[in-house]
């Protein structure tokens, strides 16, 4: 065999392996795609779990049904709007105009969490109300101009002299949106509340993902 037949010999195999190795490239991108998605749900699973166990808790009162729930002022769409002590909602105050959820319970006769998995315990609440919040704000220790993997979900609560501490949960958040679907009836029948929760994850680059949750919070607020 010559040189001519070996290089001819070789022109062959390279136009029949490059389809197979283009192919076998393109599974691999694929895979590594599908594990990312997949590593992004979960984490938006875990996010879903903790905020609806939140709402789910906001407004328990421990053997005291006759109390009436105080109200505070908040700032929502540049106006002030009364809003139940035990759930409130701030739009657009955090990382690229995500919301903030922040609720308020009384401590159960078991054993209570946090949203980071502590124990609550009375020297961890303010005026007998555990707190829990989450929102999504700018990564820490990334400087000013640098492109992030999306935000960070931080998690709040209170501390054993009752000042507010910060957790972060997870990275990859995008955006943390709130709805309120039943707001009108709920108002006006002192009933139970539904809110639609949407997370935008995203890995920085490729994927971004919008997934949404429906919770209920158990106690008339």
């Amino acid at each position: 065999m010559n040189l001519l037949e070996c290089l001819v010999g070789i022109a062959l195999c390279a136009l029949l392996l490059n389809p197979l190795l283009k192919t076998s490239a393109d599974l691999v991108m694929k895979q590594i795609e599908y594990e990312k998605t997949q590593a992004l749900i979960s984490e938006a699973d875990r996010a879903f779990e903790l905020i609806g166990r939140a709402i789910r808790m906001a407004g328990y009162r421990n053997n005291q049904p006759n109390t009436q729930p105080k109200t505070v002022q908040t700032k929502k769409a540049g106006n002030l709007v009364n809003k139940n002590v035990f759930l409130e909602i701030n739009e657009g105050v955090g990382f690229r105009g995500s919301d903030a959820l922040t609720v308020r319970h009384e401590l159960s006769d078991g054993i209570d969490f946090d949203c980071i998995g502590n124990t609550l315990t009375k020297d961890r609440t303010k005026n007998n109300l555990a707190m829990q919040g989450f929102l999504v704000d700018r990564q820490a220790g990334i400087p000013k101009g640098q492109k992030v993997n999306g935000g960070s979900l931080i998690c709040q609560s209170l501390d054993r002299q009752g000042r507010i501490q910060n957790s972060t949960l997870m990275n990859g958040i995008g955006g943390l949106y709130i709805e309120e679907l039943n707001a009108a009836q709920s108002r006006s029948d002192k009933g139970q509340r539904l809110f639609k929760i949407r997370l935008h994850m995203t890995d920085g680059a490729k994927l971004n993902l919008d997934l949404e949750h429906t919770f209920s919070t158990r106690n008339f607020l």
